[in-house]
């Protein structure tokens, strides 16, 4: 297993910034949201994605045909009672922008969602061709467009202390000399993503305020993970989406 969401420098950059990268003011208020338990996209990652369902192929052309190529993903909360257009969600989720994709003989798309701006749900509007929509509030989370480096305060001997139990735990393979070589930033980006935690500790994940909060939580969450073992992973992604 190695690092995979996320990146290194994109092509086309003007001004520092990715050429496609939105400013806050361009960000859709409408969007189409994609219900799946267990993944997890955050600014600045990129999600693989195998696109099948009809209602996800029509709400993945449709965001192609839009000018922002863009939808947002969001987990189902566990235990919410479930509305007329499915259930519950957990209230915030992260826009991201289709960066890449391809089609298959058998009728699938694969794409890459990269994640541009966490968002609340302000209210859910009716659904398009099957699939859901919700009104999008990105301002509390105005910040994540910013795309500045920033100093690290990871503390990388005990996130790597941490890890490897974990790993060991449930009989995952990595490459650590590529961890090795890997920014921090990139590293707690990529491993919040990747790494098998409940939708909970998913959505946990999400919404913490800075990505120093992320990487504490993310020791802590290995940590504990470590110590319950494989059964802990029961629930946790690899979800159909809602």
């Amino acid at each position: 297993m190695t690092p995979g969401p996320g990146g290194g420098k994109r092509e086309g950059q003007r001004g520092g910034a990715p050429a496609f990268h939105p400013a806050f003011e361009d960000l859709p208020p409408e969007i189409a949201v994609f219900p799946l338990p267990g993944a997890l996209l955050l600014p600045r990652g990129r999600l693989p994605l195998n696109v099948f369902e009809p209602r996800y192929l029509a709400m993945t052309l449709d965001s192609l045909a839009d000018t922002g190529r863009m939808f947002g993903m969001i987990q189902p909360q566990p235990g919410a009672p479930a509305g007329e257009t499915g259930p519950g969600l957990f209230r915030a989720g992260c826009l991201g922008r289709l960066s890449s994709f391809s089609e298959t003989e058998d009728g699938r798309l694969l794409v890459t969602l990269t994640g541009v701006c966490r968002f609340r749900v302000a209210e859910e509007l009716p659904m398009r061709r099957g699939y859901r929509r919700v009104r999008a509030d990105y301002a509390p989370f105005r910040g994540d467009l910013d795309l500045s480096e920033r100093p690290s305060a990871l503390d990388r001997a005990a996130l790597i202390g941490a890890l490897r139990p974990f790993f060991s735990a449930r009989g995952i393979e990595a490459n650590w000399d590529a961890m090795e070589q890997t920014s921090d930033a990139l590293l707690v980006l990529t491993l919040s993503m990747v790494c098998p935690f409940d939708p909970r500790e998913k959505q946990a994940l999400l919404e913490v305020d800075t990505p120093e909060e992320r990487a504490s939580m993310l020791v802590a969450l290995l940590q504990m993970g470590a110590q319950a073992g494989p059964q802990a992973d029961a629930g946790a992604g690899g979800g159909r989406p809602s």
